[in-house]
């Protein structure tokens, strides 16, 4: 089974740029679809059943199947424009890890346990961030999210099935690894910073203005998140 490092070097060179060295994995197109192609090929190699809703979030499936509880975690595979490695995948990497870790021990989950990765988080192609978790919680209507537009006029209704989405039904919580955006934690001399509510929540949506994952101090980006340092 490969491991986090393995699986990070697959990925390191999808969508990205021979001249900036930025990523460019805009949902739906070549880069992005090939890293769902990973996910479910990661998936596979372990066993997980694999779940899309039909705007194109996934999710790979640990654990019986009955009952609410459920675990979630997780996170993105595209990228804003020109942006970081980090910067959602790690989430993703990091989870598949974190499985086989349990695994290894001997651990057998008495609740569904999920590894996510939700589409079109970052707004890079149709200019509205979070917009696949948006989707999976009914904070958004796909009336509404059918009309978005790309660059190049192309409808999001016209690029996926739409609908209502079942899959984080029976869900209790979900936490999600994920690199810093900004440099709070730099200055708090802390390595880890952990949050009570984000922008994917099962139970509502807040909204967070999109930003690139760089340095900027405190208060930079409105975010809906509240970071306490651990040390």
């Amino acid at each position: 089974m490969a491991d986090f490092e393995e699986m990070w070097r697959d990925l390191t060179p999808v969508g990205r740029s021979a001249s900036s060295g930025g990523y460019f994995r805009q949902p739906w197109l070549s880069a992005e679809l090939e890293l769902r192609a990973w996910f479910r090929s990661a998936a596979a190699d372990r066993g997980l059943e694999v779940e899309e809703d039909p705007f194109g979030n996934l999710v790979a499936w640990w654990g019986p199947v009955a009952g609410d509880g459920a675990v979630l975690t997780g996170s993105h595979l595209d990228s804003v424009l020109d942006g970081g490695a980090y910067d959602g995948p790690l989430g993703v990497v990091s989870s598949f890890a974190a499985l086989d870790v349990l695994r290894s021990r001997g651990v057998s989950p008495s609740r569904r346990l999920g590894i996510a990765a939700f589409v079109e988080e970052e707004g890079s192609r149709f200019g509205r961030a979070c917009l696949g978790s948006r989707l999976a919680v009914g904070a958004l209507s796909w009336e509404e999210a059918r009309e978005l537009t790309d660059r190049d006029g192309v409808r999001l209704g016209d690029v996926v099935e739409g609908g209502t989405s079942t899959l984080l039904d029976g869900l209790s919580t979900y936490v999600e690894l994920h690199v810093e955006q900004g440099r709070a934690l730099v200055d708090l001399d802390a390595a880890v910073g952990s949050a009570a509510r984000s922008g994917r929540t099962a139970a509502g949506a807040t909204t967070s203005r999109a930003a690139p994952t760089t340095p900027a101090p405190p208060g930079w980006r409105t975010a809906p998140t509240r970071c306490s340092p651990t040390r």
